[in-house]
């Protein structure tokens, strides 16, 4: 269970490692092509959201690889679940039928982890 635990850590973080640097570094206009959703939302708020997915990308690895603070492991999915759950009602409530698997996806993956870490495999 522990290599299946980190596999999926590893490529949540690469995940949401990616997709947070685009949010956080990208011009606006460019996301816009890729992302709906982001014509209907604040610079900030795109740019925060990318910030969230990049520090949940490093709680995911960081803490459980250096046994510092191993607990924060868990807690950073639980906050990158909490984005995915977001995601999938942004996506609902604008039809975006066709964004909502990726996030979904990504929601119940990060869910595996928090379980996986705070109870069945902690580190």
């Amino acid at each position: 269970m522990d290599i299946l635990l980190w596999v999926l850590q590893v490529l949540l973080g690469l995940t949401f490692l990616t997709a947070g640097f685009l949010k956080a570094t990208q011009p606006i206009e460019g996301l816009k092509k890729q992302m709906e959703w982001v014509t209907a939302s604040p610079v900030a708020f795109v740019r925060f959201i990318g910030i969230a997915e990049i520090l949940g990308a490093v709680g995911l690895i960081v803490p459980a690889l250096t046994k510092i603070l191993p607990w924060l492991t868990p807690v950073a999915a639980l906050g990158l679940a909490i984005l995915m759950a977001g995601a999938v009602v942004v996506h609902l409530t604008r039809k975006e039928y066709n964004r909502i698997a990726p996030s979904a996806v990504l929601f119940v993956l990060s869910v595996i982890v928090m379980i996986g870490r705070f109870w069945i495999q902690p580190i």
